[in-house]
């Protein structure tokens, strides 16, 4: 992590396809400079996504199951912006997440915390007409993940964002504030702007907070331009 206090402030706030505290990136960052091509006629209208094809329950990651998760319950929202901020309307939100343990729901996932079986860890919406999306669901736990010794990702919540084309396509990390792990972070130090990182960081609002129910945090997204999101390291 030495080498990620030096590291030079990325341009927008991007992360570095190869940063060397994220061990992995090594061995998949491209070696060579990447071609630049115009965005297609399909990229730059697709997809499309239809108000019948995801249902309320949907953004509702509690009530997946028969019975209720454990952990502490808290209500996510915000708005999905452009690159002027305008609102980004009737788009397809995805999120998956770890369950309050710090455990996924993934066979790959096979380190000594318990699985829940009321919580599955996926969702999605359709934003509204304001550009808003709202989820429920229980925040996740910290993990253990092996890209160092006694390394642990901060609790996050990944985002998926289709936008209005496929030149918006966005993969994220949403994060909690005051969280003690930023700083021992890889993922989190690769994005190595200050003000890029914290558009990652929610923020608590207690307008969104619901009286005896659950805790409330609003999360903008930006999907394009100086101001925007930066993007998952794994996705650049």
């Amino acid at each position: 992590m030495r080498e990620a206090a030096t590291a030079p402030p990325q341009r927008g706030g991007h992360p570095d396809r190869a940063y060397a505290p994220y061990r992995s990136t090594a061995l998949r960052a491209p070696s060579q400079p990447l071609v630049v091509a115009s965005p297609s006629l399909v990229e730059r209208t697709a997809p499309v996504f239809g108000a019948a094809d995801v249902a309320p329950i949907d953004a509702d990651l509690t009530q997946h199951s028969t019975g209720e998760p454990l952990g502490e319950r808290i209500v996510v929202t915000g708005r999905v912006l452009d690159a002027a901020g305008r609102p980004v309307r009737h788009q397809l939100v995805e999120v998956w997440q770890a369950n309050a343990a710090g455990r996924y729901r993934h066979d790959g996932d096979l380190h000594p915390a318990p699985l829940d079986p009321h919580f599955v860890g996926g969702g999605r919406c359709l934003t509204d007409d304001d550009g808003r999306y709202r989820f429920v669901t229980i925040k996740p736990g910290a993990y253990p993940w092996r890209n160092h010794h006694n390394a642990w990702r901060p609790a996050h919540i990944h985002f998926s964002l289709f936008g209005t084309a496929f030149t918006q396509r966005l993969v994220t990390q949403m994060y909690f504030p005051g969280d003690q792990l930023f700083a021992l972070d890889p993922i989190f130090s690769s994005v190595t702007d200050e003000k890029a990182q914290q558009r990652l960081i929610a923020r608590y609002d207690h307008d969104t907070t619901v009286a005896e129910w659950a805790l409330g945090y609003q999360w903008d997204i930006v999907l394009d331009g100086p101001g925007a999101t930066p993007p998952d390291p794994d996705e650049v």
